[in-house]
């Protein structure tokens, strides 16, 4: 049973990333087809990032209350209306509106982690949350290649295609995926149990447990660093390089197998051999390393010796990050705390691409891999001191330790 709900979930991830991804790609030239200036084009993927920042947290909360199956109907469902509109949008409002729609309906990753929590005990648990980071980057791999061809038949013709990958994903959880929570969590949820309410305070007291509080802190800085590096590696790549689109689509392919191979196959592996915790600190360290690196490298080549361990650190801190936090937390507030952290990522996919241009123009390529590589070096510093040091505590346990660690999520969450 176990396998076939994580077989589902696998489908289901890389259907939807499969979707999105063909139409990422595209939505510059299409913008401008309806005049957007670059300006426009810009806040049109900066309008979809702040609806996935408000409402990632609040999907996720009502998961824990109503159970994964329903929102993850509703968001897939969102998903695809949002897909009609950009395909039949005939102005640059509707474009607007359907990227905003899609960024406040579209919490389907977060709702997959939090059904994956929900089926897995803490043994497995790392393991599953890596088969959705494989699926992940299987999508991100196949959908722009898949976009580009579909686009010579009219750039509206991608975003009519993922519309109908989202309505077969909608047709499969209708039909097929079953609900993860338990008959135990819903009496829970009748009993109105304090932590199942739908309010901020309770979801903030929940993250300012230090246990919590850490984890989150470094999944922000290691967002903030990866995305540096995501969002501005093809301009790296065409001015220090002096790569081809083609050359660095091939780059990316690369990077896209090696994450594949690290979230589908190593993570069980070296999981059940170290500790998740210490796992997260060697893993920061590694990133860290291999961005200064990447700041300096001469040649293609050793871009590519670069990249083997970057790609690797971030498969495991992507995966074995949200193992952890999913342990630290109550059952009930899995699904509130994992839209957190994806309103987190979301966060820094607002931030850093405007950051890396302008590190871009005032200083140069090598400034984004010195950037990242100190950030990491300081989240490194600090995983060692506020996570590996800590014990593995139940969520009653870490919620009777103690006063809340204050750390740089405190105004986040607040």
């Amino acid at each position: 049973m176990l396998r076939k709900r994580l077989g589902l979930l696998f489908g289901f991830v890389f259907i939807d990333l499969l979707g999105y991804s063909l139409i990422l790609p595209l939505l510059p030239y299409y913008a401008e087809e309806f005049g957007a200036t670059l300006t426009l084009i810009g806040l049109l993927g900066t309008s979809n990032a702040l609806g996935q920042l408000v409402a990632a947290p609040v999907i996720g909360r009502l998961s824990d209350r109503y159970g994964r199956r329903p929102l993850l109907i509703v968001s897939i469902a969102g998903t695809f209306v949002a897909f009609l509109l950009l395909g039949t949008a005939r102005s640059l409002v509707m474009l607007f509106v359907s990227r905003i729609l899609d960024g406040l309906l579209g919490g389907n990753i977060s709702l997959a982690r939090a059904y994956i929590t929900d089926v897995t005990d803490e043994t497995n648990r790392a393991k599953g949350l890596g088969i959705i980071g494989a699926a992940f980057g299987l999508g991100f791999i196949i959908g722009p290649v898949m976009g580009g061809l579909l686009s010579t038949f009219g750039l509206n013709v991608p975003a009519f295609v993922a519309a109908g990958l989202s309505l077969l994903n909608l047709i499969a959880v209708v039909l097929w995926l079953p609900e993860s929570l338990t008959e135990e969590h819903r009496a829970q949820i009748a009993r109105d149990s304090p932590r199942t309410r739908f309010t901020f305070r309770a979801l903030q007291a929940a993250l300012q447990r230090p246990c919590v509080g850490p984890l989150l802190h470094v999944s922000l800085f290691y967002a903030l660093a990866f995305t540096l590096f995501q969002s501005n590696f093809a301009v790296f790549a065409k001015t220090r390089l002096a790569l081809t689109a083609q050359g660095t689509s091939y780059v990316l392919t690369y990077v896209g197998l090696l994450s594949v191979l690290v979230q589908g196959v190593a993570i069980g592996w070296m999981t059940k051999r170290v500790r998740e915790k210490r796992l997260i600190f060697v893993a920061t360290l590694v990133l860290a390393v291999s961005l200064l690196s990447w700041a300096f490298v001469p040649n293609v080549g050793l871009l590519l010796v670069v990249l083997a361990p970057i790609a690797l650190s971030a498969g495991v801190l992507g995966t074995v990050l949200s193992s952890v936090i999913t342990k630290s937390v109550y059952r009930e507030e899995i699904g509130g705390t994992l839209g957190l952290t994806a309103s987190i990522q979301t966060l820094a996919q607002i931030l850093m691409p405007g950051l890396g241009g302008i590190l871009l123009d005032a200083l140069g390529p090598w400034a984004l891999g010195v950037l990242g590589g100190a950030l990491m070096l300081w989240t490194a510093s600090f995983a060692w001191r506020n996570v590996v040091a800590t014990p593995d505590l139940s969520p009653a346990e870490c919620a009777m330790t103690g006063q809340p660690s204050a750390t740089a999520l405190d105004g986040v969450v607040s």
